[in-house]
């Protein structure tokens, strides 16, 4: 029997290609996206492949929404083997300028998403005593960064969350915990990255002013001079979500290129994949 997996966020980038990468690989997919009017890219490629894909909608700001998605999966398989918590959107402006609105936002979507649509899958995982959980999260999950410390705390939770899952899901219910922490990827996300950062007056005044032409001149020449060691395409990055899915001892930390590895050095180098670490939290708890 085929395993099955939700992936969230499947529209564009990464889990666009995550969603193709799993159907060829023998699963069937239930690619889940907010707005099903972005699906038409998708829907051109399972028609051209005979992809088992079905297309859901999921909102991981709205509970309702994921319950929904979740019950529908298990009314049509009786079973959820993976869950890949894709979903999430970039955002760059100091904690000074961004309004409450957005601060809750950038939460909302890159934190508060992953909460909930694992708090959705996890009682019937532990029901059937398998599964797996694989959250997408970023090099901006270990290391913070100017200008994304909003996104960053968000990713930064992602990390604890599963953490803490990692130290006692795992060997109750075997139920497998990993993140996949990119660097750069060249996709739709980092377009709506831009759209997001304050770029219509935010920066053109005031004393962040400087610092911000710094950080965008040091964005601009990483992704021209070193573009192919920075940056990954969604495809590459599917690659290796589907290589922790398909691995029976998957790491909790695993980053997807030599780039973000050399980024997060002084982060990991002690223990790069976390499992020491997770190790060491169930000899002082457990």
């Amino acid at each position: 029997m085929k395993k099955n997996v939700l992936i969230t966020g499947t529209s564009t980038g990464v889990g666009f290609e995550s969603a193709i990468l799993f159907a060829n690989n023998n699963y069937k997919v239930y690619a889940t996206m907010r707005n099903l009017n972005k699906a038409d890219k998708l829907k051109e490629r399972i028609a051209q492949e005979s992809l088992d894909i079905e297309i859901l909608s999921l909102d991981v700001t709205k509970i309702d929404s994921i319950k929904s998605a979740v019950e529908t999966i298990i009314a049509k398989d009786g079973k959820l083997d993976v869950l890949v918590n894709n979903a999430g959107a970039g955002f760059a402006k100091t904690t000074e300028q961004a309004s409450e609105e957005e601060i809750r936002w950038v939460t909302e979507v890159n934190y508060h998403g992953v909460v909930f649509c694992t708090q959705a899958v996890l009682p019937y995982m532990r029901k059937q005593k398998s599964g797996q959980i694989i959250s997408i999260t970023s090099v901006g999950g270990l290391v913070g960064q100017p200008f994304n410390e909003l996104y960053c705390g968000a990713k930064f939770a992602v990390e604890g969350f599963m953490e803490g899952l990692a130290a006692y899901v795992s060997d109750a219910f075997k139920i497998k915990i990993s993140c996949v922490e990119p660097g750069g990827i060249s996709t739709e996300f980092m377009t709506s990255a831009i759209e997001k950062t304050a770029v219509e007056g935010q920066f053109t005044t005031g004393e962040y002013l400087p610092i911000f032409e710094r950080y965008m001149a040091g964005n601009q020449k990483r992704a021209s001079e070193s573009k192919e060691s920075v940056y990954q395409t969604g495809l590459e990055v599917a690659q290796v979500v589907l290589d922790v899915a398909k691995n029976e001892n998957p790491p909790l930390r695993i980053r997807t290129s030599q780039w973000a590895e050399k980024f997060c050095e002084l982060k990991t180098k002690a223990d790069p994949d976390g499992t020491k670490l997770v190790q060491q939290i169930k000899e002082s708890f457990l």
